[in-house]
């Protein structure tokens, strides 16, 4: 996803014009949206609405789209990359977006004594990783999901959508730990229990079992789960084998500086997943996008840097709600205050830590009526008035009616992945159009059901999400 905005920026500027653009994908299918993959478990969308741009698109634009070109190794003095085929590709400016690959978490019995994974177990990275779990459905009524951050929770709800008993475990004392507080995360684990998903926090699987009635996972809190399916979304990390077999400086991701090229060797870069910029590696869409767009700058020699201060996530999954912007523990521990309001008896928990007056972090599970303003907020750095961060996380009723919602402003962000305002969305003419020129609709799906509203009616009523 990174290296398709990543072209699309460059073919923006007219690069191909002035530059030989070659992609080397690993996979067959042509670059498509991760994000949405548990939409297609789900089955509200079809594989081929993942694509982002069809192999046409690459040629029309003089772009070298290799698909299936596994790559073998780079060598940076003779500025070449050579393919498990043999083919070498030579190269001035290389950039790695070989994003995170998912890793097995220590259970015993995954892998059996030949080095395959066990039948019921399932990765859930790739389409052809999410082709065969839609395989398997037919075939199990009961599944365990292993991991209970955003992709864990996509997955187990779109298990549920089908009709699969769903079982959710994470290890941590709440589910997106990382993201969110307790108090947040104990709504949403009764939200996705009125859902029928069952949640075990606190609680390791260690060993896959074969018990009476087929394949169980034992947990370290003595509960044993009988399971037909095992998919495994915890333990994610980024690919960085072929940069460290290049001799470039990798920790947890492949070290880049504010130009984001390797501190090992300027001609090379990184972004997205794989890549660590201050000491901080991302898996979230919005980070690699602006990534793509600074990159897109330095390649065609703007004056630009990266400064590495957005993070933006979203849960996409139906009947979830949840959005995280910025880091709140950091924030908390520069000095941050926090304002909260929270509606247990509703669903909705909504949180902001403001520092200097200005939004630095946000959490809001259950009610995102207002994540478009928070969002402006938060990205321009705007200093707000001391009753105004208590005054955002209210709910906004619309003039004239009972039904709670918020007009949006042209300059009010919508689509968080891309960047993409409510003004830009109200100038299309189409869904098809707003795809194509903005990206919007096409990270993590949230901010459909607004940017139909706003296609629809001007001024546009938003009643959910954004």
């Amino acid at each position: 996803m990174a290296a398709t905005r990543l072209v699309e920026q460059l073919v923006a500027r007219n690069a191909p014009a002035r530059m030989d653009i070659t992609v080397l994908g690993d996979e067959d299918t042509a670059p498509y949206n991760r994000i949405l993959l548990s939409a297609v478990l789900e089955g509200t969308h079809r594989p081929e609405a993942l694509t982002l741009r069809d192999e046409q698109w690459y040629a029309d634009n003089g772009v070298d789209l290799r698909l299936g070109a596994r790559v073998l190794g780079i060598d940076r003095e003779r500025q070449d990359v050579m393919l498990v085929d043999g083919t070498l590709v030579e190269y001035d400016v290389l950039v790695l977006a070989t994003g995170s690959i998912p890793s097995l978490p220590p259970i015993r019995g995954l892998v059996r004594m030949d080095g395959s994974l066990h039948e019921a177990v399932h990765a859930f990275r790739s389409l052809a990783d999410c082709r065969r779990l839609l395989a398997a459905l037919p075939h199990g009524r009961r599944a365990v999901v292993v991991g209970g951050g955003l992709l864990g929770l996509q997955v187990a709800r779109a298990l549920g959508v089908r009709g699969i008993g769903t079982e959710v475990v994470e290890g941590a004392d709440h589910l997106l730990h990382q993201q969110l507080s307790a108090p947040a995360a104990r709504i949403l684990a009764r939200d996705l229990r009125k859902l029928g998903v069952a949640v075990y926090t606190g609680a390791r699987a260690v060993r896959l079992v074969e018990g009476p009635t087929g394949p169980a996972l034992r947990l370290d809190n003595g509960f044993t789960l009988d399971t037909d399916l095992v998919v495994l979304t915890a333990g994610g990390r980024p690919s960085t084998a072929l940069a460290r077999g290049a001799g470039l400086e990798v920790r947890r991701g492949i070290v880049v500086d504010d130009r984001l090229a390797s501190v090992t060797d300027p001609s090379v870069h990184a972004l997205g997943d794989c890549a660590e910029h201050d000491g901080r590696t991302t898996g979230f869409v919005p980070p690699a996008w602006e990534q793509a767009e600074i990159l897109a700058g330095v390649l065609c020699d703007d004056a630009v840097k990266y400064d590495g201060a957005r993070i933006v996530a979203r849960l996409r999954a139906t009947d979830l709600d949840v959005a995280v912007l910025g880091d709140a523990a950091a924030e908390l521990a520069a000095g941050g205050e926090v304002v909260e309001v929270a509606n247990p008896v509703s669903g909705s928990h909504r949180r902001l830590v403001v520092r200097d007056g200005r939004i630095v972090a946000a959490t809001l599970v259950g009610d995102l009526s207002r994540v478009g303003l928070i969002t402006q907020h938060f990205d321009r750095q705007t200093v707000l008035g001391p009753n105004e961060p208590g005054e955002l996380l209210l709910p906004q009723r619309a003039a004239g009616s009972g039904t709670r919602g918020v007009v949006l402003p042209d300059d009010a962000e919508v689509c968080a992945c891309a960047g993409v305002t409510a003004g830009r969305i109200r100038a299309c003419s189409s869904l098809e159009q707003v795809r194509d020129t903005t990206r919007a609709t096409t990270g993590c799906g949230g901010c459909a059901s607004t940017v139909r509203q706003l296609l629809s009616s001007r001024p546009a009523l938003v009643t959910k999400g954004s």
